[in-house]
């Protein structure tokens, strides 16, 4: 009985509140706000707000699926279980290696985005020239002490962090909606102009807003440690996806307004860095943006230990399915975290980073981009699996409303077919990129799922012969 105490995480520990937190963490409204959004304009125009809100509905059709499967289903193993449930056992191996990519590129691509924004708010600040290489270990060692404690910890830190961050675009957003004169627009669709989607622009766009909402499918993560979880976990999925949703809708809204004398697009190509930050000093002032430029940081480092959790949480359930090392499936016996898994990802981004120093790459164009843009392919690909899987579970078991539980997760299925289709043709929008190394990543989310299936079934056949000889010894 006290081993069985060492591989399961605390239960009860986490609300609906909690777990949007680390969701919403994982989407960094204001990182997303200033890095991507601009990157949306830039390529859609003035229907960004659209695409927002395309994204949305999208993604709502996905989460339908999840949250009525996690009705049925609760643990920490996220799509890996999903798909074993919906697919077998051996697609669900695949699945997992395809997670543990989307999730350390995520991880290490963020690190290198976090490392350069900490560097850059230092000179500017104190004038101190410290090296981006300095503040990865920095975040390494703070975010690895996070994850090794008590998960209400991390839960604190990262709602007072989003809070600050969304805080300070509502003001931005408030203002701009209070300043506006709306007799001056003739018709809805010149505050909200409607995209074409057979646009190839339109569709880049679409694909650039469909990631800022990455890791919001991860609320299944905390199932094990959630109040109710049956109720729970649904919960916070249409919670945190709406409210991701209607944020981003809201402020390339105001965006849009706020640039409404001039060509959106054309000012968000000139100055993708300061496309948000001017917006906001013309409407509510210089003192404003500097708190803005200090909390984009912040909003990293919640991204970070948002992402640092749930990948935590998947090398714990794997080890304990016999996928990974068992040692990953061990918890504190104080902090019930798993606080060996934390150590481990710690040095694994570790080491990943290291690889990009001594390679001497460039921390946002190489780095960043090309380890982001492989973790959204990964992602994308994940959710496609799930949503078949989803489907799959209930059709097979027979259990599940017909339209929420086998319809809608085949649509969405379908829908994320396409999108993940698109991303991996058109991989080097994504990373920013035309260079060998970059269009040849995508073929590693191939590799990683295929390595996944080799080594879930050699290990479940080794496990399997050794519980054979120990039965023939008995």
């Amino acid at each position: 009985m006290d081993n069985m105490m060492h591989h399961h995480l605390r239960e009860g520990s986490l609300g609906v509140k909690d777990i949007v937190f680390f969701v919403i963490a994982a989407a960094a409204p204001l990182g997303a706000t200033i890095g991507a959004v601009p990157v949306v304009f830039s390529v859609g125009g003035p229907a960004a707000p659209a695409l927002f809100l395309v994204a949305s509905l999208m993604l709502l059709i996905f989460a339908v699926g999840l949250a009525t499967f996690s009705r049925y289903i609760v643990s920490a193993g996220g799509f890996a279980d999903i798909v074993k449930k919906g697919l077998g056992k051996t697609f669900g191996y695949t699945v997992a290696g395809i997670a543990l990519l989307a999730y350390l590129s995520m991880l290490t691509g963020l690190y290198a985005q976090f490392a350069t924004l900490l560097s850059d708010m230092i000179k500017t600040i104190f004038g101190a020239d410290v090296p981006w290489q300095a503040c990865i270990l920095v975040a390494l060692l703070f975010v690895g002490v996070l994850g090794y404690k008590d998960i209400e910890l991390s839960s604190r830190v990262l709602g007072l962090l989003m809070i600050l961050e969304v805080l300070i675009l509502l003001i931005f957003d408030a203002v701009v909606l209070f300043k506006t004169h709306w007799s001056s627009f003739s018709s809805v669709h010149d505050i909200f102009p409607f995209p074409d989607l057979n646009n190839s622009g339109s569709t880049v766009a679409l694909l650039f807003a469909m990631c800022c909402f990455v890791g919001f499918e991860s609320t299944t993560l905390y199932g094990e440690e959630a109040k109710n979880p049956h109720k729970t976990v649904p919960a916070a999925t249409y919670v945190a996806v709406s409210l991701i949703g209607i944020f981003f809708i809201l402020t390339t809204f105001c965006l849009n307004i706020a640039y409404s004398n001039q060509k959106v697009q054309d000012v968000a190509t000139a100055d993708l860095m300061n496309f948000v930050f001017s917006a906001n000093t013309a409407y509510v002032g210089e003192w404003s943006t500097r708190i803005m430029q200090v909390l984009v940081v912040t909003s990293v480092l919640a991204v970070l230990l948002s992402f640092h959790n749930a990948l935590c949480r998947y090398l714990f359930s794997l080890a304990r399915h016999n996928f990974l090392n068992m040692n990953l499936s061990k918890v504190h016996p104080v902090y019930k975290s798993p606080h060996i898994a934390s150590i481990v990802l710690t040095v694994m981004i570790g080491l990943i980073s290291l690889l990009f120093v001594l390679a001497h790459a460039d921390p946002i164009n190489q780095m960043y981009m090309f380890m982001v843009g492989l973790g959204t392919l990964s992602i994308i690909s994940l959710q496609m699996l799930g949503s078949y899987a989803i489907s799959a579970y209930f059709i097979k078991n027979k259990k599940g409303h017909l339209f929420t539980g086998k319809v809608l997760p085949l649509i969405a299925g379908m829908i994320l077919t396409t999108v993940c289709f698109f991303t991996f043709i058109n991989f080097n929008l994504l990373s920013g990129s035309d260079s060998l190394l970059a269009v040849s990543l995508p073929w590693l989310v191939i590799v990683a799922g295929v390595t996944g299936t080799i080594n879930g079934v050699y290990r479940n056949r080794k496990k399997g012969n050794r519980n054979a000889s120990v039965s023939t010894v008995s």
